[in-house]
């Protein structure tokens, strides 16, 4: 596995996310990132969110991480102001998506056909809010890396082929215990 997370192979059938109620987090779906830029740099500053980061989490889909931390209700509150002034109506499902859960939640991991978020831009002071997400992701990254090499060992040790010759271990009854 890639570092970047572009190039992973993910077999197993779960995804790994990142939930936080006092992180304002965007989840762009087929915007360009032109746009993604503009509508993270306006909320940035018209909230004083300090910084971001923006992850290219496929194709024309980018998550965005805020910097400050704020209360659930002044999180949402931005949230629906970006995905209203920006006619998103992606951006307006991830926010009632994420107002029923009573957290904001990003992915982390790969899923299905699409690799790990990668990070494509930063801007500003990144020692709040978004140190804590890159934290939690360096986590899930070292966590899938160890269990990537282990289903790869098990792999290659259902290959092997039997030290035993004509019985395999634990064939007569009382081997059980």
């Amino acid at each position: 596995m890639k570092e970047n997370g572009l190039n992973e192979k993910w077999s197993h059938k779960f995804i790994l996310g990142y939930t936080d109620t006092e992180t304002v987090m965007l989840d762009f779906d087929n915007t360009p990132f032109k746009d993604v830029m503009y509508w993270c740099n306006r909320a940035m500053k018209w909230f004083k969110l300090e910084g971001f980061i923006i992850l290219r989490s496929s194709e024309n889909n980018y998550h965005a991480v805020f910097n400050r931390k704020l209360s659930w209700s002044e999180n949402m509150r931005i949230v629906a102001w970006v995905s209203l002034l920006s006619n998103n109506p992606m951006l307006q499902k991830y926010h009632l998506m994420q107002c029923i859960k009573e957290g904001s939640t990003l992915r982390v991991s790969p899923k299905n056909d699409k690799p790990s978020p990668r990070i494509v831009y930063k801007y500003g002071s990144l020692d709040g809010q978004v140190k804590e997400f890159l934290s939690y992701r360096k986590q899930v990254k070292n966590i899938m890396r160890k269990m990537s090499r282990e289903a790869e060992e098990e792999e290659k040790c259902l290959q092997c082929p039997f030290l035993w010759q004509d019985e395999a271990p634990f064939d007569k009854e009382e081997d059980y215990g």
